[in-house]
């Protein structure tokens, strides 16, 4: 069976063109995987690439100008080319914090094939959950919560002060009203609440050793990028997001948010997921 072929649009000429080429390439990364593909960036090459490449979709990777505001869209639809959409735009005047609520619950669109007894697992993609947890696991209560042990900048950097990390959540798909909902309402701390509560969803699990959060496992300038895009807006700064204190921060196992927290180096045979202990040369740079 032939490969599909898609063609990613990224970079540009606006002032979120680093973000862009970073998205299209995480996209390729992801994509080449299944497809043929091809990275292309919007100016005079893109006719030419199009032409050659014959994609049966295009990905538009684009930010800001000319990617977000319908021109590139308007070039291809006059092409008769396809393209992939958001077809639920994010609301301008919302919140980052809406729209992060609205990005995780867009994934609800791909469970509408699940059957109602089936479990739904959620985690961001740096907490792990611990397979040998996972193996004939059972869901005693409404709602689970695994409690992961948290490791900052590089795999056996320990943080003490974030360790045990609430990270994954999971319920079965009768009980999950949203993504959002497991991530801001589902916690531990509404055990401490009295019975009259009815605000706070108490019928919980908690799931020990359930995993690692392995946070911020980047290079400098990759921290960076991600402190320039995500919700935590008062971060962008570059007192914060500058590569050179990135680095610094990392070097003296310090937190990168000046909250006086101080990392620990960590025996890496007593942390580490057996499949990462497996690998583990590849990953050489995230290590002390």
């Amino acid at each position: 069976m032939r490969k599909k072929k898609i063609l990613i649009i990224g970079g540009g000429i606006s002032k979120e063109r680093e973000i862009s080429l970073e998205t299209a390439k995480q996209v390729n990364n992801t994509l080449k995987k299944k497809y043929l593909t091809l990275l292309s960036e919007p100016n005079d090459s893109l006719n030419k690439n199009i032409k050659k490449f014959k994609p049966d979709i295009i990905f538009n990777a684009l930010h800001g100008r000319f990617g977000e505001d319908g021109y590139m869209q308007s070039l291809l639809e006059d092409q008769k080319i396809k393209y992939i959409i958001h077809q639920n735009n994010f609301n301008t005047s919302a919140s980052v914090w809406q729209n992060q609520a609205e990005q995780r619950d867009f994934m609800l669109n791909s469970l509408k094939f699940v059957d109602d007894e089936d479990l739904i697992f959620f985690s961001d993609p740096d907490e792990i959950p611990n397979p040998e947890i996972l193996k004939n696991f059972k869901l005693q209560k409404k709602y689970g919560i695994f409690f992961q042990q948290c490791f900052n900048y590089k795999f056996n950097l320990y943080n003490p002060h974030e360790s045990p990390w609430e990270g994954t959540r999971v319920c079965k798909k009768k009980n999950l009203k949203s993504i959002d909902f497991m991530r801001q309402k589902v916690l531990s701390k509404n055990l401490k609440y009295p019975f009259w509560r009815f605000d706070k969803e108490k019928d919980l699990e908690i799931i020990y050793n359930g995993g690692w959060h392995f946070n911020n496992i980047l290079s400098p300038e990759q921290i960076s990028l991600k402190l320039k895009t995500f919700a935590h807006t008062q971060f962008a700064d570059d007192k914060y997001s500058n590569p050179d204190v990135i680095k610094k921060k990392i070097n003296e196992k310090i937190d990168l948010f000046e909250r006086g927290h101080c990392y620990v180096k960590k025996d890496k045979n007593i942390i580490f997921p057996d499949y990462l202990l497996n690998e583990i040369n590849k990953y050489e740079e995230f290590l002390f």
